[in-house]
């Protein structure tokens, strides 16, 4: 059943590309009606041969001419027949690769955060690669395989239908055996794929992650794990493939039987004179060609598997819940001041972890809000739900009294600058890794943005300058170096909003200071939110929120907080004792 309903959307993908579809069968039909009727002239010459010395070379000549002629059509139409299926194929890949990167970029973040990017880089190019190559083999041998013999079995019929009907009635058999053994491989297949996501997954993580494991000298349990991985995989491949390739050797017994069958009951029939020696060849010609094509199909059947297996991957990944659409009466915001409320928000990932729970705050237009506490106590999860990459289980979200429920997120987040700790940049200029959120910015704004943060020295020292290319894992630029990009693009952008999660954490003590001062003339007129490990680069903020378990346990400003010498003063005078 699952078989079937991939069957059916791979199909809805090749609806769009149906003249290619028809073209192929037009042209694999001229192939097929060639081919097969070279065999009779062939027959016809060799009945030309009378006895020795009583040879007709004329009619010969003007037969081995016509067949010549008709090889070169056929060759002429497989190759047109190939071209339009490989276009077919190659465009169905592209627009299912498509859909899957457009599907990626609606998904939730649960779903990213809960599945590994290797599995869902393997669906989009391995498993889509695997599907391409099914697909394709598929098509160029399954249009000519079923028309010749569909083809083969009216000539044959034409000829003698007494040696046909012997044919007809043996080769069911295969049929039946490939059937039998493909309905099995299609699960291995499938198991396959996934280890395959399995075995991507981890290599990309420990191509990632190389200069840890190096440090902490986990080489050889890594080395163990991807043995197993590996192991695993080539189990399954052989288990798969094992039983896939019964497929080919058990319908070549079945049509090695029926050529064998032809030939005897030709043979009969040649010695008591119903039949010429060039009908006979004639026929031993289309018992080969006819079972041939049992062989491809069979092989095709098994690869297809394969191919529809990689192709349910890929769909369960385009099938996956996107992230909710903006309400239809959502607000677009515009020219906002910034009054930021939390009206008894609860959250979990999880239904069986409660993490915040019954968290209210009001925060006024210009504030800046300092976010502290402990690690795992919902700092992070509380930017996620104000820039709505997570929505509330209960409770509301309001921007300048809007329910951002009802607001469209692009707008929401375009109203606020965000730098995290883990910074990102694309592949492409620095230019245009600064310009990220304003592509339309000139390059005195961007020079001076660059000032602002610091970045202008060592970006003129780079060789192309701003012009050089860069990259998320340039060896050229030090993490200190991508986060100053990164606060970059906001000095540049400025949105009226900012969230500064460890934003200057991979930076050096004395460019810290000079960034600071910087944000400090940002953030003015600017509602903030700051998110610090180091509570030294909070004191100026104008609220302090202890977070403690998803519950604001403390409020109140530096000063406030000491004095009440509760969890924050415990928190602050942690970092200086010995």
């Amino acid at each position: 059943m699952k078989q079937k309903q991939t069957i059916s959307k791979v199909l809805t993908y090749i609806k769009d590309y149906k003249f290619y579809l028809i073209g192929s069968v037009v042209f694999a039909l001229i192939t097929v009606a060639f081919t097969l009727y070279i065999p009779i002239l062939i027959g016809n010459a060799i009945d030309c041969i009378i006895k020795a010395g009583n040879v007709d070379f004329d009619s010969m000549f003007r037969i081995f001419t016509k067949t010549a002629v008709m090889a070169v059509i056929a060759a002429l139409s497989q190759w047109i027949m190939n071209l339009l299926n490989n276009k077919m194929t190659y465009y169905v890949s592209r627009d299912i690769r498509n859909k899957a990167i457009e599907k990626i970029e609606r998904l939730p973040l649960n779903y990213l955060d809960t599945h590994s990017s290797g599995d869902t880089l393997s669906r989009v190019i391995a498993d889509v690669d695997q599907f391409s190559d099914g697909l394709l083999m598929g098509f160029t041998q399954l249009f000519t395989g079923v028309v010749t013999i569909i083809g083969t079995l009216g000539f044959m019929l034409s000829v003698n239908y007494i040696i046909t009907a012997v044919v007809v009635v043996v080769t069911p058999l295969s049929l039946f055996v490939a059937r039998f053994i493909s309905s099995r491989t299609y699960n291995l297949f499938k198991n396959q794929s996934k280890i395959r996501g399995e075995q991507t997954a981890f290599i990309e993580e420990m191509i990632e992650n190389q200069k840890v494991v190096q440090a902490y000298s986990h080489q050889e349990e890594n080395q163990k794990k991807f043995d197993c991985i590996n192991d695993e995989l080539s189990k399954s491949s052989l288990k798969a493939l094992f039983f896939s390739s019964l497929t080919n050797p058990c319908t070549r017994f079945v049509n090695n039987s029926v050529y064998a069958g032809v030939a005897l009951t030709g043979a009969l029939m040649a010695v008591t004179g119903n039949l010429t020696v060039g009908v006979l060849t004639c026929f031993l010609s289309y018992a080969n060609q006819y079972t041939k094509p049992f062989n491809e199909i069979s092989g095709v059947i098994t690869e297809f598997q394969n191919a529809i297996a990689c192709a349910d991957r890929v769909f369960e990944l385009i099938e996956e819940e996107p992230e909710q659409p903006d309400s239809e009466n959502a607000v677009t915001l515009s020219e906002v001041c910034g009054d930021v409320e939390l009206d008894n928000v609860e959250f979990s990932y999880t239904p069986e972890r409660e993490l915040i729970k019954n968290l209210n705050l009001k925060v006024k237009r210009g504030q800046r809000i300092a976010i502290v506490g402990p690690t795992g106590c919902g700092k992070t999860t509380l930017i996620n739900l104000l820039m709505r990459f997570y929505d509330t289980v209960s409770g509301d979200i309001t921007v300048d009294g809007n329910n951002i429920r009802e607001v469209t997120r692009k707008s929401l987040r375009e109203n606020y600058g965000m730098i995290l700790q883990d910074t990102w940049l694309k592949t492409g200029t620095v230019k245009e890794n600064i310009t990220f959120g304003k592509p339309d910015a000139t390059d005195e704004e961007i020079i001076a943005a660059a000032k602002s943060s610091h970045a202008h020295s060592f970006i003129k020292r780079l060789p192309d300058g701003y012009n050089t290319v860069i990259g998320e894992d340039d060896g050229g630029l030090s993490q200190g170096q991508k986060q100053l990009l990164c606060i970059t693009r906001i000095m540049l952008s400025l949105p009226p909003m900012l969230i500064l999660d460890e934003a200057t954490s991979s930076i050096d003590t004395r460019t810290e200071l000079k960034i600071q001062r910087a944000f400090q003339k940002m953030m003015t007129g600017r509602t903030s939110f700051i998110v610090a490990h180091r509570l030294s680069t909070v004191k100026n903020a104008d609220v302090l929120l202890v977070m403690k378990d998803g519950h604001i346990i403390e409020q109140g400003t530096h000063e406030e907080l000491l004095a009440q010498k509760g969890f924050y003063s415990n928190l602050y005078n942690s970092q200086f004792s010995h």
